[in-house]
């Protein structure tokens, strides 16, 4: 191949490469493997070829960096943890932002069911909760605690037992994705009708407002888990159900890589709503301005890393991407 060809094909990959050098920001391990291979590969050809051109000189400095690079990456393990939670999540959750936005819409549109039908017919809470939980709570309730369930257990038996319950929970919502989107679709429904009857039947006790700042104390975090495990669901299913130009399998893979980088977001979501809910939601008859306090916290984090994160990553890297062009 003549020289001057051999440059005009792959310069613009060479100038990309050169980029990644140094960027622990927006370069992955992979990629950097990936790279390193490749310009390996053109430097061999060259040295082959053209052994006296600059060209080879110039390819030989890129693939010393780039193994600099590779060497120094093996060594920086809580470096590329916090790239994994800084910047790939919210990378994944920007790409899942359709499917997590549909899950929420489907997750409040089940909790209006919830509220009318509740309203509609007293006694649909027996059919969503069950006459046993609703008799204990009315019983609670007469005796002036409505939410001693909260502290029937102790704090570490609590915490563990409803850590491992919430995510199995955000696991089943986000492998039902594996039966199509419809899947994940039911169990979003069946939360949100369930949030929708119970602070419904509250509401009907007079007990709205304590039981929204006992509830969500630790249900801010934990029904935005879910939700946002039913987004990385129905990102899964739709890599099944719509493989675009993709085969359908490896549409499916694809999926699965990008969407299970959302589920795993949730996991530290459920630990520390497991601990309020263990630790702290007990205390019914705290204050009420602290309880607020924290709610709106979680509220405002989710909606940082969630909402705000993602889109700033997201230009970020379209930033980095033209200056490589």
């Amino acid at each position: 191949m003549n020289e001057a060809v051999f440059i005009r094909r792959n310069i613009e990959k060479w100038r990309k490469m050169e980029w990644m050098e140094g960027d622990d920001v927006f370069t992955t391990p992979d990629d950097m493997v990936n790279a390193y291979n490749d310009i390996t590969s053109d430097l061999a050809f060259a040295r082959t070829h053209y052994p006296d051109s600059p060209i080879t000189s110039y390819l030989n400095d890129i693939a010393l960096g780039l193994h600099r690079d590779l060497y120094r990456h093996k060594h920086t393990t809580m470096r590329q943890l916090l790239r994994f939670w800084t910047h790939e999540i919210p990378l994944a959750v920007y790409d899942a932002r359709k499917a997590l936005l549909l899950s929420f819409a489907i997750f409040v549109l089940c909790v209006l069911v919830g509220v009318v039908s509740t309203i509609g017919d007293p006694e649909f809470p027996r059919l969503i909760l069950g006459d046993p939980y609703v008799h204990m709570t009315e019983e609670n309730i007469k005796n002036g605690e409505p939410f001693s369930v909260y502290a029937q257990e102790t704090q570490v038996s609590s915490f563990l037992g409803i850590t491992l319950n919430n995510v199995w929970v955000s696991f089943k919502t986000y492998a039902f994705g594996l039966l199509t989107s419809f899947g994940t679709g039911i169990i979003l429904l069946f939360n949100g009708v369930m949030v929708g009857c119970f602070m419904t039947f509250l509401f009907m006790k007079g007990l709205l407002l304590q039981g929204f700042l006992t509830v969500m104390l630790h249900g801010t975090l934990e029904l935005s888990a879910i939700v946002i495990a039913g987004g990385a669901g129905i990102m899964l299913g739709n890599g099944w159900l719509f493989p675009g130009t993709y085969g359908r399998l490896e549409s499916f893979l694809r999926a699965g890589r990008r969407s299970i980088k959302v589920l795993v977001s949730t996991l530290p979501l459920f630990i520390i709503a497991g601990f309020i809910e263990g630790f702290l939601t007990r205390y019914t008859d705290a204050g009420d301005l602290w309880r607020l306090l924290v709610i709106l916290l979680s509220a405002s984090f989710i909606v940082y890393y969630y909402v705000i994160l993602p889109v700033r990553r997201h230009r970020e890297s379209t930033a980095y991407e033209d200056l490589t062009i």
